[in-house]
């Protein structure tokens, strides 16, 4: 379950088995850091915040959460600000591109030409994910 606090409310998403929960960094990070928001928001249950449009803070998260069975990367929105989780903050490259969930993995639609899919593991090791055709 994940908890999403605005300045008035509070929603409480719940999960099924096999729904995605993404974090995008638009202007990079670590991996670790990614695995330790994920870490914290998944096991520890720490609250999503959303904030109101315009709000001054929202240009300090460096990177988001989206959860759900499909998500669309978007480069239009301000990030922090969407307490609906079908949407996600994504640099100019990524936008457009979706996440869906696959009883056998995830599913990739409307990528962009050049972009290539690596598969991190907790500990840094890389590997290269060709896409099915």
């Amino acid at each position: 379950m994940l908890f999403i606090e605005t300045t008035n409310d509070e929603y409480c998403q719940f999960l099924k088995l096999g729904e995605l929960v993404v974090v995008s960094a638009p202007e990079g990070g670590t991996v670790r850091q990614a695995l330790i928001l994920l870490e914290l928001v998944i096991i520890w249950h720490t609250p999503l915040l959303v904030l109101p449009s315009g709000h001054p803070g929202s240009s300090r998260f460096t990177m988001v959460v989206s959860a759900g069975d499909r998500i669309t990367m978007s480069c239009t929105i301000e990030r922090g600000t969407h307490p609906e989780q079908t949407v996600i903050c994504s640099s100019d490259e990524l936008a457009g591109m979706e996440l869906s969930s696959h009883p056998e993995g995830i599913e990739l639609h409307n990528i962009p030409s050049g972009v290539n899919f690596f598969k991190i593991s907790s500990d840094g090791n890389q590997e290269l994910i060709k896409p099915l055709q």
